[in-house]
């Protein structure tokens, strides 16, 4: 006799159970309906453990979104051992795009010669997983040293969209900027030219409509004599736009030796990507994406 809709059907040898979607869901609220005799931890291992999947492809992603008429199932085998991610957490993927949290200390991308860990290895493997054919595509990149949100392609032709229509698709992007010295203005803008110098060192130029226009928008959050915490808008998204600009106006990112910078006060750079807003490529629906101001940013302005 069939189950009801929505009830476990059981697999031919007992090896997993699978539910229908009635209605749209994510999949780890739903599984934490389902799955009700576990733990909200218990349900999180079986998904890290890749024992879930939707339509018959393995999902281990918390937020995966679920449309009625979706079949979800739970084995009670441990497909494969899945090596956590080192650095960096995933915040949101479907099959165009995956968003991520970054930590501070992690290459985005490295170079041909580099065998390091990246973002970008980490998630080509991730998404091999399911399929050994796919692959993911640069979209921007974060310094090593800034920590926040940063986003990849999985699709080439996502890449293309996202990259040539930056300034449109991009409707938001915030960091906060941990700087030398308290700022004088409690919010301002700043606009120049950036170059880049033979050391590879961006710079500002004196001169109007010699180099790349860059335009940084900020505001003082919190302050004290040594430091202050700034709230940054990118109206452009130059190579390293807000540590040029920190630097010109006389307060350089905490830990920017490269840009000014005197002080070591978090043992990391003082920038965070907080806030990436976009509308997404295929579907036209607006996304945002925020993360928490770093704990070391606040408490390196306690008293």
């Amino acid at each position: 006799m069939a189950g009801r809709a929505g009830e476990p059907k059981r697999q031919a040898g007992g090896g997993s159970r699978s539910f229908a979607v009635l209605e749209p869901s994510e999949l780890l609220p739903f599984l934490l309906a389902k799955l009700s005799g576990q733990g909200r931890n218990a349900v999180k291992a079986i998904l890290a453990r890749g024992q879930v999947s939707v339509d018959g492809k393995t999902v281990t992603v918390y937020n995966h979104p679920l449309a009625p008429g979706a079949s979800v199932s739970v084995s009670r085998e441990r497909i494969e051992e899945i090596p956590p991610l080192i650095g960096l957490s995933i915040m949101f993927e479907d099959d165009d795009l995956i968003v991520v949290a970054k930590d501070a200390g992690l290459l985005s991308i490295a170079s041909a010669q580099e065998t390091e860990v990246t973002a970008y290895r980490q998630l080509t493997e991730h998404v091999r997983r399911t399929d050994p054919r796919s692959r993911i595509f640069v979209v921007h990149r974060l310094d090593r040293d800034t920590s926040g949100v940063m986003m990849f392609a999985k699709r080439e032709e996502i890449q293309q969209a996202l990259q040539n229509n930056w300034q449109e698709a991009v409707t938001e992007r915030i960091y906060v900027a941990l700087v030398e010295g308290r700022v004088a203005r409690a919010e301002g803008t700043i606009s120049s030219w950036l170059k880049e110098s033979k050391t590879l060192k961006m710079y500002s130029s004196p001169y109007p409509n010699d180099g790349q226009h860059a335009v940084t928008h900020y505001k003082t959050l919190e302050a004290k004599s040594q430091l202050s915490l700034l709230e940054v808008k990118l109206e452009t998204g130059r190579k390293n736009q807000i540590r040029v600009h920190m630097q010109d106006i006389g307060h350089p990112v905490v830990g920017d030796k490269k840009y000014g910078a005197r002080t070591k006060v978090l043992g990391r750079l003082g920038l965070h990507a907080r806030v990436l807003a976009f509308v997404h490529p295929e579907t036209g629906e607006g996304l945002r994406f925020e993360t928490d101001i770093p704990k070391a940013f606040l408490n390196a302005l306690k008293d």
